[in-house]
């Protein structure tokens, strides 16, 4: 930061101070640009920024938020007479939340309704669209766990006509209940 000492002893060292003594009391931008104009040669170096290095928990987030993706794009490609291909209705019929587990050939060795209100068909619609999903895509293998295995959250929205997306893919949804 240039303050009003450093600027004066610069004004000392580049010889500026030797002239009127009208010049000691000038501030801010009439001082910098008389020091232009005086031919003075001074750098201003703002400071270094540390270099910031990305955790290894960032790339893994974002390399799990890819990998999600190609999961629900998997899901919706093998089972496209279920999924709903406008926007979600206002008011859903049912969420469920699925938690499986994926090794790293990609097969789906555990699936389970984590959460759920109850409606038994959407529920079975969830499970059975994600074994015929399956194999989904191979894991990375910096997100494997000690067993080979990653573990995984999806949420399948339904509107009435029993049709659903997916959390990770999902259009906004209506606004408005019709």
């Amino acid at each position: 930061m240039l303050t009003r000492t450093r600027v004066l002893h610069l004004l000392t060292e580049c010889g500026a101070c030797r002239g009127p003594a009208w010049l000691l009391p000038l501030r801010g931008t009439a001082l910098v640009a008389l020091l232009a104009v005086a031919g003075c040669n001074f750098t201003i170096t703002p400071p270094t920024r540390p270099v910031v290095a990305t955790p290894p928990a960032a790339v893994n987030s974002a390399t799990l938020d890819q990998y999600r993706e190609a999961v629900a794009r998997r899901i919706i490609e093998r089972n496209p007479s279920y999924v709903l291909r406008s926007a979600p209705q206002a008011m859903l019929r049912s969420l469920v939340v699925v938690s499986f587990t994926v090794d790293r050939d990609g097969r789906v060795v555990q699936s389970s309704v984590y959460r759920t209100n109850g409606d038994d068909d959407a529920e079975g619609t969830a499970l059975a669209s994600l074994r015929r999903a399956s194999p989904l895509p191979l894991p990375p293998g910096k997100l494997l766990n000690g067993r080979g295995q990653l573990e995984l959250f999806e949420d399948w929205l339904f509107n009435d006509d029993g049709k659903f997306q997916l959390r990770e893919l999902a259009a906004p949804q209506a606004l408005t209940i019709d």
